[in-house]
């Protein structure tokens, strides 16, 4: 940003020069609006016939005039493209300023019968594009999947994997259960073997939410209202996705409230992936004190930004005397 400011400043240095290196009088002389006269400058000029100091002073005006004109076109370009950057970067501090709290997240996730192979996949995507908007860390948030159908399988905890790529690798090994769709027993599971701290879940007292996140196609063959109460009250919050066939009455037995924040639905699993943005604005948490800082940044940037439009203009004034100066001298040599 600094080495751009002397830029700018060698820039405006080297046009005044350029204006400055043309032969005035000792009145300093303005150009008139009309006719621009050369008596006074050519006489300063020993040796030389009037039309040969005429040609010298043209050369001489037109060459600053273009090369005032490059310097210029040089200010102006260098300033867009660190404007530019400056904006891109703006866009990325935005986005990482918005990270999710730290959480003890546990998918829940439907791999019976109804659920074909192509779908099943679809699903493990959606639930590999979440992964990819949180912070996975052993101190941010930790990730763990209950795989059901007629069964119950855990497939890995919450102190299995702390990295992003190792929890969507594991994702995208898990094969479907087939048959049944016992999802009481899945939110039972979940509440008594993965959100405890010998899988990884930590205490309240460090004030962490626990998250589950039910991905469901069909409807329940088993109880779940008071299961889901007991979870919910043990203070585990359950959002249910619902996809074709799902029973809406049973992902709201099963969620928490509001349920317009917790209950979501999608036609088809070829569309869920339309749900990422929205569990992303979820699980999203502003950071204020980062934000704070980068306010400070983003004025300074401000500063900096005007400068840089002042120089620009300071610049494009002195083109347009040396344009102006160029236009009289033509019209000279017309006449």
């Amino acid at each position: 940003m600094v080495s751009l400011v002397w830029k700018v400043v060698v820039f405006g240095i080297l046009a005044a020069g350029c204006q400055g290196s043309l032969p005035q009088s000792r009145s300093q002389r303005r150009v008139s609006p009309g006719r621009y006269d050369l008596s006074e400058d050519l006489a300063s000029i020993p040796g030389s016939s009037v039309e040969a100091q005429s040609e010298k002073r043209f050369q001489e005006v037109r060459r600053g005039g273009e090369r005032s004109v490059q310097l210029q076109r040089g200010a102006r370009k260098n300033a867009d493209i660190h404007l530019r950057h400056e904006g891109l970067r703006d866009d990325a501090a935005t986005r990482t300023n918005c990270k999710n709290r730290p959480i003890d997240l546990v998918f829940i996730i439907d791999s019976s019968r109804s659920v074909r192979p192509a779908e099943f996949k679809k699903a493990k995507e959606f639930l590999q594009d979440m992964v990819d908007s949180l912070v996975i860390s052993r101190d941010a948030t930790r990730v763990g999947l209950v795989n059901y159908a007629s069964t119950v399988k855990i497939e890995f905890l919450l102190n299995t994997f702390f990295d992003k790529s190792s929890v969507k690798q594991a994702l995208g090994q898990v094969e479907p259960l087939a048959s049944g769709t016992m999802t009481g027993m899945a939110i039972r599971t979940a509440m008594e073997k993965a959100f405890t701290k010998e899988a990884g879940a930590r205490s309240a007292s460090m004030n962490i939410a626990k998250v589950a996140i039910i991905v469901t196609d069909g409807r329940p063959q088993d109880k779940v209202e008071e299961v889901s109460a007991t979870a919910r009250a043990s203070g585990i919050e359950i959002y249910a996705v619902g996809v074709d066939r799902a029973d809406m009455a049973s992902l709201k037995l099963m969620a928490s409230q509001p349920h317009d924040d917790h209950v979501f639905y999608v036609e088809t699993y070829g569309v869920i992936e339309k749900l990422t943005s929205k569990f992303r604005e979820t699980l999203c948490e502003e950071m204020r004190s980062e934000i704070s800082e980068d306010a400070c940044m983003c004025e300074a940037q401000i500063v900096f930004q005007k400068k840089v439009q002042s120089a620009i203009q300071e610049l494009t004034r002195k083109i347009s005397e040396l344009s102006d100066k160029v236009n009289d001298i033509e019209g000279t040599f017309q006449h």
